[in-house]
């Protein structure tokens, strides 16, 4: 299980970078200011040669990638609600490197994604143990006629 989630661990590292890159990449190209052929192909042409956008989409798939080879081996209910760990490292990122004001009940927020991180992966290795651990023979008394 600890390859599985130092797997899981590098993935949700790329989406996290990779959602920086793509916010600031946006950022970059602007907003759309009236939806005509012209300014669509500027939007297009502009994501095309960013270099922040492309990295961010880079990182994405690399995080996708990771994502279906995890999903071939384990559990989809012990993969997927890890995944939301990806929320911490990205609301760090966002304060660390974009420098977003995070407010504390959004903080709070965060420390119940994690608890219930926490909590999926309780329970997996509970399920480990019980595999591992051989089940008791109870050998009962023949009855007497």
């Amino acid at each position: 299980m600890s390859k599985i989630l130092l797997l899981l661990i590098a993935g949700l590292v790329c989406e996290a970078i990779g959602v920086v890159f793509l916010s600031q990449g946006l950022k970059q190209i602007g907003d759309i200011k009236v939806v005509t052929g012209a300014e669509i192909w500027r939007v297009v042409k502009a994501g095309a040669t960013n270099r922040n956008l492309i990295l961010g989409v880079a990182l994405e798939a690399a995080f996708f990638l990771v994502l279906l080879g995890l999903l071939s081996r384990s559990d989809v209910s012990f993969i997927w609600p890890l995944t939301a760990i990806g929320f911490v490292l990205t609301t760090l990122a966002a304060k660390w490197v974009l420098h977003e004001e995070i407010p504390p009940l959004r903080w709070a927020g965060v420390l119940l994604i994690m608890l219930g991180a926490g909590l999926i992966t309780w329970t997996e290795k509970a399920k480990e143990r019980r595999r591992a651990t051989p089940e008791a023979t109870v050998n009962s008394p023949k009855s007497a006629p």
